[in-house]
Parts: C-alpha cells; sequence; structure tokens
C-alpha cells in the first residue's frame, strides 16, 4: 500500500523488532538510573578483543592503511579466509569466492538482495536467529519456517523440510552452532539437508564455539552453498563489524555492485585487524573457550536445579534455550518482568519464533560471578511467582 507524504514506508513499518536489544537498552536506561542489572540477554563476549588483533589494527592506522580497500575486501584477507577453511575443513574456497562485509548483517542483506525475487522462498527453522526473516521479507522474499520439536533440541528433522519445498524455494538456512539453541548438527543431518535444495545458507558465525565434537562447514557436502561468517564472536570483535560470505561465484559479482553502491567497502584497517585474528590469535581464543566451557557446564547444571528444562544439552555457541513455560506463557511479558523485579536481563524466547513461546535464553558471555549472581537473583524471584 502506498505511503501518504510523511509517513514511513510500508517494509520500515513491517519489520519486526529484534527484542533482545530491546531488552538490553532497557536495561541500559535502568542502569542509567542506578539498578545495577546482570546481563544474560545479548551474545555480546565479555572478553577485551585480543592484543595481536589490536596491535595490527594500530599498526595499519599507523602505516596509513585507512582508505578504500577492493569492494570485496583486501586480497589478503580473502587470502586468509580461504586459508582457514581449507585448514580447519578441507574444503577449497578461492579468494575470487570470497566478499568481506561490515559484520555478517550486511552480508545477509547482500546475499538475499541477491538471491530473491518477490515471493521466492526462503525456508528456515523454527526457532530461528530473528533477524532472518526480516532481511529476507525486506527484499520481498518469503520467509517458511518448518517446526521442530523441543526432544530434538529443535532441529530441523530432513523430512518437515521436504514437505514445504515449492517450485519458489530458493534456499535453505542452516545455522550450526545454533542461536537460540547452542545446538550443534551433526554431519548426517547436514548431508540429508544438503541434499534437498539448490543452495543452502549456513551461517557459521558460532564456529569456533564448540565443546563436545565438532562442527561442520556445509561446504562439505556441497558447493552450491553460501556460507555467513565474521569475526563478532570467537574473537570478541562485536564492535569491529567484519564479516564475510563465501558464495557461488556467479553470485559475486551481483553482490560486490551492491556493495559498491550501499557499503563502498569495509573498513580497511578492520581488515587487516581480521588478517591477524585468523593468523596470530589462536592462543587468546581458545583461552576463551575454556572459559565460556566452564561457565556453560555451571549454568546448564543451575537451571535445571531451578527446574527451568532443557531437554538437550547445548555443546556451541553461548546460549541456553530453557523452558519456562510453568511460569507464564508469555515469555515477552515474563523477561521485561524479570527485568524490573530481578534486574536480571535475559531473552523472551517469542523472539525466535513461535516454537519457543514461554521459553527464555540464557546467554553465558558474563563472568561466572555475574551468571551465578543472575541466577540466584532469578531463582529468588521465580519462587516468589
Amino acid at each position: 500500500m502506498a505511503t501518504e507524504k510523511g509517513m514511513t514506508a510500508s517494509r520500515a513499518q513491517e519489520m519486526k523488532p529484534f527484542i533482545v536489544m530491546d531488552v538490553m537498552e532497557r536495561a541500559a536506561e535502568m542502569e542509567r538510573r542506578g539498578h545495577t542489572i546482570i546481563h544474560l540477554e545479548v551474545g555480546e563476549p565479555d572478553f577485551d578483543t585480543p592484543a595481536p588483533i589490536k596491535e595490527a589494527c594500530l599498526r595499519a592506522m599507523r602505516e596509513g592503511k585507512t582508505h578504500y580497500t577492493h569492494s570485496q575486501g583486501l586480497v589478503p584477507l580473502r587470502e586468509a579466509i580461504c586459508e582457514h577453511y581449507a585448514e580447519k575443513y578441507g574444503v577449497k574456497v578461492s579468494p575470487e569466492q570470497v566478499l568481506v562485509t561490515s559484520g555478517t548483517s550486511p552480508a545477509m542483506l547482500l546475499l538475499f538482495s541477491a538471491l530473491l525475487d518477490q515471493g521466492d522462498e526462503v525456508i528456515l527453522p523454527n526457532p530461528h536467529y530473528p533477524c532472518y526473516p526480516n532481511i529476507i521479507s525486506y527484499v520481498q522474499g518469503r520467509p517458511v519456517l518448518v517446526a521442530t520439536e523441543e526432544e530434538e533440541g529443535f532441529q530441523y528433522l530432513p523430512a518437515e523440510i521436504k514437505k514445504r519445498i515449492t517450485s519458489r524455494t530458493k534456499g535453505i538456512i542452516i545455522n550450526s552452532p545454533a542461536n537460540p539453541t547452542g545446538i550443534v548438527m551433526d554431519n548426517k543431518r547436514m548431508e540429508e539437508i544438503a541434499s534437498l535444495s539448490p543452495l543452502i545458507i549456513s551461517d557459521e558465525i558460532y564456529h569456533g564455539l564448540v565443546y563436545k565434537g565438532e562442527e561442520h562447514t556445509m561446504l562439505e557436502f556441497t558447493d552450491r552453498c553460501f556460507v555467513i561468517n565474521g569475526f563478532s564472536k570467537f574473537y570478541a570483535m562485536t564492535g569491529w563489524r567484519l564479516g564475510y560470505v563465501l558464495a557461488p561465484r556467479e553470485y559475486i559479482r551481483p553482490m560486490q555492485v551492491m556493495q559498491q553502491n550501499l557499503f563502498i567497502s569495509p573498513n580497511s584497517f578492520v581488515q587487516w585487524a581480521g588478517i591477524a585474528a585468523l593468523k596470530d590469535a589462536q592462543k587468546e581464543v581458545e583461552e576463551m573457550k575454556e572459559i565460556y566451557n566452564s561457565r556453560r557446564q555451571f549454568m546448564l547444571k543451575r537451571l535445571k536445579e531451578m527446574g527451568l528444562k532443557v531437554a538437550v544439552e547445548p555443546t556451541g555457541a553461548f546460549y541456553i534455550l530453557a523452558n519456562a513455560r510453568q511460569y507464564a506463557a508469555d515469555s515477552f511479558q515474563l523477561a521485561f518482568t524479570i527485568l524490573e523485579k530481578a534486574k536480571v536481563g535475559v531473552t523472551p524466547g517469542i523472539d525466535f519464533g513461535s516454537q519457543t513461546e514461554g521459553f527464555l535464553r540464557f546467554s553465558y558471555t558474563s563472568s561466572l560471578e555475574k551468571i551465578e549472581q543472575g541466577l540466584e537473583k532469578l531463582q529468588r524471584y521465580l519462587a516468589s511467582l
């Protein structure tokens, strides 16, 4: 419907809020009023960015590397990304198949803009990362949700995906390790899903953060896929805004042209920091990973002691999704009430889809001490209900 003069466009009105950001921003308002808030809501590593990464960035600025780069990204960074995928997963990707972006959100916008015409469909699980359907709808595609089951850890069942495939299906999104569940998909399930669609969109932003077993890239099972990845989570670089997409060759040039028009190029000195992350920061990130794992084990034990159900143990990312339906059916209201009454930030399950209404997502990106304090406050509040 056309908008009247002075009104916002329909696509802006129709985009749903990212609720976890609303929780975090409400918490920040409370903190400005003097309240102490324990943050268990947002996937924001509490670690400082490793020193070799910061030093590489400063060195690049001192050397005058502060100008535009190639719109696909620095060749040395693209080469380092390809070397990383070859060494870790044994897959071959050319630097010409890499597009570096200012975070993974622009990568998704460029990817879906290149892939989708009006009405084209993309299959995604329910629950899912909240921004997927918003970006798909923004470019006039159609998100198609596939129901999942709590007892399966909210993982896709390939047979259920098959039921939703139509002539308009352009791709299937997978996310492993997953947000909001922390579940790592096994290679058999990934191989089955790879056989179902001409294109797979694999969000691998939590790769590296796996505490049992190992993660797999979708490139091990098909080269007809887009891989979205970046530096925010594993390298504690959320504010640096550096990501990338690996794509079939025929999609790179259209995405590159859109990048030229919309973003010009990623930040030059941040890209040099990305090279250092891949080559020089392994010791620091492995230490962070060990600490995350100890937090994961503690939080999982405490949530279960509190009577919050976690049907399948999460072994990746830094999230635990717990069933809180015995306390409230409305997870949005419950999360904001917990914030107001207990001074603990948690994410409502409805942010991720209808299947997880009544659930709460907990992030273990705060210190063990803060996690312990936050869960104690939460337990006291829940006991009062």
